[in-house]
């Protein structure tokens, strides 16, 4: 169905969000969901004299941590922005409104035949 993920939900920012909007909501959303801002080191993923990067605790934190870096990367750049907003309308479904007309159970009359029209033939010519 829908495969463009929503990056302005994703940094909780409206659709005709600024730059400068776009990374502040990144920036906020790092400082609560990087490891290293936690403040607790204790996991022993990090080396005393910082050899090895922090990593985040749980597959789930750190699936959000790529998805926040992704949409930035995309929403930061207003090439990659109008080309995201294209496939993101794009993949919206347009909706036509259907009227359903129950039948009766009987013969719904003569079939109606669909056919180009020619103005220039016909008995008026």
């Amino acid at each position: 169905m829908n495969d463009v993920p929503d990056y302005y939900t994703i940094l909780g920012v409206g659709r005709d969000a600024t730059r400068q909007e776009i990374s502040h909501a990144y920036r906020a959303l790092m400082r609560s969901h990087h490891p290293d801002m936690d403040g607790a080191q204790a996991d022993g993923n990090n080396q005393p004299g910082g050899s090895r990067p922090a990593v985040a605790r749980n597959p789930g934190q750190r699936d959000e941590l790529l998805r926040i870096m992704q949409a930035f990367n995309v929403l930061r750049d207003p090439g990659r922005r109008a080309e995201y907003d294209r496939r993101l309308t794009a993949a919206v479904p347009t909706i036509v409104p259907v009227r359903k007309v129950r039948s009766t159970g009987g013969p719904s009359g003569p079939p109606i035949r669909v056919t180009p029209v020619r103005w220039e033939s016909g008995p008026w010519a």
